[in-house]
């Protein structure tokens, strides 16, 4: 019975020592990537460069709105200013100023339904308990947003700061719109944030990771290890491929809003070169592109289930597929680069040599879906899905592929 507690009590060391541990590595790994977005953010423009000063804006912002209130108002009860401040630092002017009305709104809200709890009841928690529950309902309501919470906020500071009047309430509301008023004007006026670079940054991604998966698939193909597990890693990634999709579509959306209520002098006021966003076509063409990469891989996953009636073409075909894929994969590569670098499309994108070679791949694959119709529909259909894809892929990245 002693061996058996000290057992156990030597486990519970071991589990707190690998607590312990656990904890130890996540705070490196905290401290790993906070610095290296401080080294991200010294080095040159980013989203960790962006972050950076458009925290320092929210501070600035609630800085100058406890200046103005405090000391040149010499208002005793400045709170309001600065806290409206700090939160209208939004991401985008538009958004400041759609978040500051509905801000305003719902202070507004909140300040009236304490007032009045506070005249019905008399009692600091009598009107607590009467106007919190109406405007914690309230705050629900769609058209506030993110932003009704501050109704009940602004009723809980009201009635607890026990100066319930008409004067009260409109001292409040006038330096909820100082605040507003503020912070606004500092995130329009110092370094309006421009969201460009998230676009192109993202479709150079969408198209990088493109051309990984066909290397991936490429060089599986090669070397011979195609199974349900290999196809099953195709899956994934072209998965991954679809979440940039959506992250393209959001990152378009910024910045479709941070054009809005923007205008020329402000822009010239950005911190970032802002050269002309990628064109919305681009993101339809590299959809376009995922999709015919995700058919793809479907389509070797299909063949690669013993059970499934699709059968796998031939060695010899698949390896002359792969190098039809890596050149495919190699011309999505070279459209990240051009998007970083923000270069207009070409209306060659492969060079005449590249060309030549997939052409000359196109055929081969060709006479061996001839082939491979000989010994069966099963492996015809794979290799004609397969082939059919690539053609896809070709066209739609290269821009003139198919006049020629």
């Amino acid at each position: 019975m002693v061996r058996m507690t000290e057992e156990a009590r030597q486990e519970r060391a071991a589990e707190r020592v690998g607590r312990a541990a656990r904890v130890a590595e996540a705070v490196r790994r905290d401290v790993r990537s906070c610095g290296r977005a401080a080294r991200a953010a010294w080095r040159g423009p980013g989203r960790e460069r962006d972050l950076l000063v458009q925290s320092l804006k929210a501070a600035a912002a609630a800085l100058l709105a406890w200046v103005v209130a405090r000391i040149w108002l010499d208002d005793p009860m400045a709170l309001m200013a600065p806290w409206v401040a700090l939160v209208l630092v939004q991401a985008t002017v538009y958004s400041s100023l759609v978040q500051g009305a509905r801000q305003f709104t719902a202070i507004c809200a909140g300040a009236l339904v304490a007032s009045g709890a506070q005249a019905v009841t008399g009692d600091t928690t009598g009107a607590l308990a009467l106007s919190v529950p109406v405007l914690m309902l309230l705050s629900n309501w769609p058209r506030f947003g993110d932003q009704g919470i501050y109704a009940a906020t602004t009723a809980v500071f009201t009635i607890a700061s026990g100066t319930v009047s008409a004067v009260a309430v409109g001292h409040r509301l006038g330096q909820a719109a100082l605040g507003a008023v503020i912070g606004v004007a500092v995130n329009a006026l110092v370094l309006p944030p421009i969201h460009l670079r998230d676009v192109r940054e993202n479709l150079a991604a969408l198209a990088r990771e493109a051309g990984d998966v066909l290397h991936a698939v490429a060089r599986d193909l090669r070397e011979g290890e195609w199974d349900a597990q290999t196809s099953a890693r195709w899956l994934d990634a072209s998965a991954r491929l679809r979440d940039r999709v959506d992250a393209l579509r959001s990152a378009r959306g910024w910045s479709r809003e941070s054009l809005r209520l923007t205008s020329g002098a402000l822009r010239a006021l950005h911190r970032a070169p802002t050269a002309a966003v990628p064109p919305e076509a681009e993101d339809d063409r590299f959809g376009q592109v995922t999709g015919h990469v995700t058919a793809l891989t479907r389509t070797l996953a299909v063949a690669a289930d013993e059970e499934r009636t699709p059968a796998a073409p031939d060695a010899s075909v698949l390896r002359r597929y792969a190098e039809l894929l890596e050149l495919i994969g190699d011309a999505c590569r070279g459209e990240a680069d051009r998007l970083l670098d923000g270069g207009a499309r070409p209306d060659r994108l492969l060079d005449g040599r590249t060309e030549e070679v997939m052409r000359e791949l196109h055929t081969e694959l060709q006479e061996g879906l001839r082939e491979q119709a000989g010994q069966g529909a099963a492996r015809a259909a794979v290799l004609g899905t397969l082939l059919l894809q690539a053609e896809n892929l070709w066209a739609d990245l290269d821009p003139g592929a198919r006049g020629r």
